[in-house]
């Protein structure tokens, strides 16, 4: 289950690359970024063999680590690569390793991968797969600041001396932190919840008669691992030991909306997928 890959959608400007190098200098991993666009290929990430000459003569190939051979890696705008290269991430996202020239490589521990994408411009770019919008764990829409955070970002930003984040964890302490995250109980409410809220995003197996009318597919058995996973997660950064089914309703648009996909007569009408969503979360609050 990919539990560490996010993809963040906003517009230009919003700061996503910001972010992403900040998480790398506080977590304390070793992050790169790959700026994607139509040219990259799958070796401009993954690495490739070269031929080298020893020095008694002999040739032999060697291996030259791509980007992804990090602990943070941010796809920059990757919907600009050609599906050739965005497949190239799937292997690595779901099974940590990477296969060059029939040889299996292990990513570094822990691998993150952030993603960006613009969501005006279309012109040029590749929509990601279904298989691959799957493997993010969620969909992270990041909108224009308020007044109150604009006003602090521009005084912090524009000043002679700009502040600098700091390292507050190593990646052991990240990933002792992961490993505490699994072991969280879940009670059968939220489990119950979680089950409710996926299955019925399902045409074939949902009683609700919007998702059969606007809903062309929807979410498999990873939006429900994901969900089991996000609300520990969420419960333990709020200092409970548990997770609620506030959690579950919380995470559902994050969790959900790159796992569903509307019909053609749905978004003729105007209809979104928050809408659906929202339609999901009021059926799977038991309140």
């Amino acid at each position: 289950m990919p539990a560490d890959t996010v993809l963040l959608i906003g517009v230009p400007g919003l700061a996503k690359t910001k972010l992403v190098q900040t998480l790398g200098t506080v977590l304390g991993l070793e992050d790169k970024r790959v700026q994607f666009t139509p040219d990259l290929m799958p070796a401009d990430i993954l690495g490739s063999e070269i031929l080298e000459e020893g020095e008694d003569g002999k040739r032999f190939f060697r291996f030259v680590r791509g980007p992804v051979f990090s602990q943070l890696l941010m796809a920059d705008e990757i919907n600009r690569a050609s599906p050739r290269t965005q497949s190239a991430l799937l292997q690595a996202m779901q099974e940590r390793r990477v296969s060059i020239a029939g040889q299996d490589h292990e990513l570094p521990r822990p691998f993150h991968v952030l993603a960006t994408q613009n969501p005006i411009e279309q012109e040029g770019t590749y929509p990601l797969p279904e298989a691959q919008l799957d493997r993010f764990l969620m969909q992270v829409d990041i909108s224009y600041p308020d007044d109150a955070a604009e006003r602090q970002i521009i005084i912090a930003t524009t000043g002679a001396k700009e502040v600098e984040p700091e390292k507050i964890l190593s990646a052991n302490d990240l990933m002792t932190a992961q490993a505490v995250v699994r072991q969280l109980p879940v009670g059968d409410s939220v489990i119950d919840a979680i089950l409710k809220l996926v299955r019925a995003g399902r045409p074939e197996t949902t009683d609700i008669s919007e998702v059969r009318e606007w809903v062309a597919w929807g979410p498999g058995p990873r939006a429900s691992q994901a969900l089991m996973l996000a609300v520990r997660a969420r419960a333990l950064l709020d200092g409970r030991l548990a997770p609620s089914v506030d959690d579950v309703l919380a995470l559902a648009k994050p969790v959900l909306q790159h796992r569903m996909a509307l019909s053609f007569s749905a978004r003729a009408d105007g209809r979104s997928l928050h809408d659906v969503i929202d339609r999901l979360s009021h059926a799977a609050d038991p309140s």
